[in-house]
């Protein structure tokens, strides 16, 4: 099979050894390798688990594009059992640890058990190896320095000190870029795996390598020369940033009180910047652009502070992060956001699920919920000395407020039995910079996304926001009638680019129709647009199922009590808001379009029809 070598590394921690399997052709032609490969392993491998015991797997895996010269395919999957939310956990991440992978001619890495001593696995081609390691308690930079110190020049796959201590929002750094949501380096932690070590020098076999090398050729100037390009590469991802507070209203501020960044917009002039926008700091800190593997138009910055007391180097700060240690702790300073950022990168933490925990903490102080002693810092929003030192204690699990707030929002409203209508979470998730209330499609998409609140699943926002995009026009997004469609389409083809390991920044570039002639170049399927979208939809289907069987269902397809109650007060989306009636349509109009029951439950027709009907309904 072209494109795939058909060969899974298994690796047991617990026996200490390994071994390559191989899989029936249909785990790859109705899954097209990548996640969905990947999720149907782990389908197959576990039931109800704990998500922190050695019988939860972690599988690492590549995009079935990842590593053959396609521009922007360099995506690869971390599938597992999510520690924070219960959930199917999904973390995707430009990592040359993957494309490594394939090169050692392994299509991905499934990875159980625990190892008796902190040890990192080492790959190279045929030569697999599980070795004790005494980085463990070094953050990532310093681990990775001595790893490669040790044996070389490897793409690394590594936690730091949360991981370790299993925060269930450590995230998985692939050399200076995050594996960020849903604890997966919790699961690696629990495993006692400091890190993964990758290379390998073998070529992926092709169909048509000739045919794929002139796409590979077209596309790289199509996407260079796409509009958008330039502002991203200039830029980076929060090149739309102001365009979000002044035109939109809709990325959050203070807890989600706001829907722009009201202390600093309110009093900014016409042409003055908040220090947050990149138009104002990417001439002042940044050094150089960077990017994910192989991609041709890369939108990450080196972000450099060179003294003081925010002195720090980051690959960022992604727009993502400008709100949630920024906009919505309240803070416009931008070395501030970059030492915040430099810290939850160099312990190994999500920056997005820190920020929300961190803002309800400093809601639950204003309003007497929580007292100074109860986590030992008295904190206030806009405080940014404080806001870093509580980073690092959440990321070392240090102190009161480590030991309160390190395991993201929902447990620490569980520990204090309090604080929930302050919590921004679905499913136990940190929502990411859209307020729900500006726009009924990203409300329904967050409330029904299988790992939680998040914008990735879908990606509907830009449709919604900007009115228009690839099938869709004339969208408001203030309505909520068809949006069940909607929301399925966006996920479809957004778990397509998961199993192919395409950017979603260029979803606007490949849409679906650009995709069939590549994937056939790499395989030597013949497949059109549906077929491709067929493949992303069984792994939504599948991921509900891997969340049912874990008790996950319709009573969690819900969104935070502020979304719910509290209406937009002031700008540009003023009156938003998600009434209970509004979700509960948009709800049904999902489950019909899925072909759901009332319950949210795939039914054999739907499965059947999908071909994956083999599964079993175990919940």
């Amino acid at each position: 099979m072209h494109g795939w070598w058909n060969n899974i590394l298994k690796v047991d921690l617990s026996g200490g050894d390994f071994e390559t399997l191989s899989l029936p052709e249909k785990y790859f032609t109705l899954f097209l390798g990548g996640m969905g490969t990947g999720l149907r392993l782990l389908i197959d491998e576990i039931r109800a688990v704990d998500p922190l015991s050695p019988e939860n797997p972690l599988v690492m895996c590549p995009g079935l594009l990842t590593g053959t010269g396609v521009p922007t395919a360099s995506k690869t999957t971390f599938l597992f059992k999510s520690p924070l939310t219960g959930t199917l956990g999904r973390s995707v991440v430009g990592a040359r640890a993957g494309v490594a992978l394939k090169n050692s001619g392994y299509d991905m890495l499934f990875i159980t058990g625990r190892a008796d001593d902190p040890s990192v696995i080492v790959i190279e081609n045929e030569r697999v190896r599980i070795e004790p390691t005494d980085t463990w308690g070094l953050d990532i930079r310093r681990a990775r320095e001595k790893l490669k110190e040790e044996y070389g020049d490897f793409s690394t796959a590594i936690i730091g000190p949360a991981g370790e201590k299993k925060s269930r929002i450590a995230m998985i750094d692939c050399d200076d870029r995050q594996a960020g949501r849903g604890g997966a380096g919790a699961v690696m932690g629990s495993k006692n795996l400091k890190a993964v070590l990758v290379r390998g020098d073998k070529q992926i076999d092709v169909y048509d390598r000739e045919r794929l090398n002139e796409l590979n050729r077209e596309w790289r100037k199509k996407l260079r020369e796409h509009p958008s390009a330039k502002a991203d590469m200039d830029y980076g991802t929060g090149e739309f940033y102001d365009w979000m507070n002044r035109e939109v209203g809709a990325i959050p501020s203070r807890n989600w009180k706001f829907s722009y960044f009201k202390k600093v917009y309110d009093s900014l002039k016409d042409n003055e910047k908040s220090k947050l926008d990149p138009y104002y700091w990417v001439p002042r800190y940044v050094k150089k652009r960077t990017g994910c593997p192989g991609c041709n138009k890369p939108c990450g910055k080196l972000f450099v502070v060179e003294d003081g007391k925010y002195a720090c180097r980051v690959d960022g700060v992604e727009y993502e992060t400008l709100y949630s240690l920024g906009t919505n702790l309240e803070v416009d300073n931008i070395e501030a956001v970059a030492k915040g950022n430099e810290i939850c990168d160099i312990y190994g933490i999500d920056t997005i699920s820190a920020g929300l925990t961190l803002s309800w903490a400093i809601e639950c102080l204003e309003n007497g919920i929580l007292k100074k002693e109860d986590i030992g810092l008295n904190l206030s929003f806009g405080d940014e000395d404080g806001i870093l030192r509580a980073l690092e204690d959440m990321a070392l699990r240090r102190g009161k407020a480590g030991e309160m707030l390190s395991d993201g929002v929902k447990r620490a409203v569980e520990r204090i039995n309090d604080g929930m209508e302050y919590a921004i979470e679905v499913k136990g998730m940190e929502l990411p910079a859209y307020d729900v209330r500006a726009s009924k499609g990203i409300a329904l998409a967050f409330s029904v996304s299988f790992r939680g609140g998040c914008h990735l699943t879908s990606c509907i926002y830009g449709t919604e926001l900007s009115g228009k995009w690839w099938v869709f026009s004339g969208v408001d997004r203030f309505s909520f009638k068809d949006r069940g469609f909607m929301v399925k389409m966006h996920e479809d083809l957004m778990a397509l680019y998961d199993a192919l390991g395409i950017c979603k920044f260029s979803r606007h570039m490949f849409y679906a129709e650009g995709l069939v002639e590549i994937v056939h170049a790499v395989t030597g399927l013949d497949v059109n647009v549906w077929d491709l979208l067929m493949a992303g939809e069984r792994m939504v289907n599948m991921a509900r199922i891997f969340n049912l069987r874990q008790g996950v269902g319709k009573e969690e397809d819900r969104l935070p009590h502020r979304a719910l109650n509290e209406p937009i007060l002031h700008g540009k989306s003023a009156g938003g808001i998600v009434k209970e009636e509004e979700l509960e349509e948009m709800l049904g109009q999902y489950y019909s379009a899925r072909g759901w029951d009332s319950e949210g439950k795939p039914t054999e027709a739907i499965l059947h029809f999908l071909g994956i009907d083999d599964i079993e309904m175990d919940f």
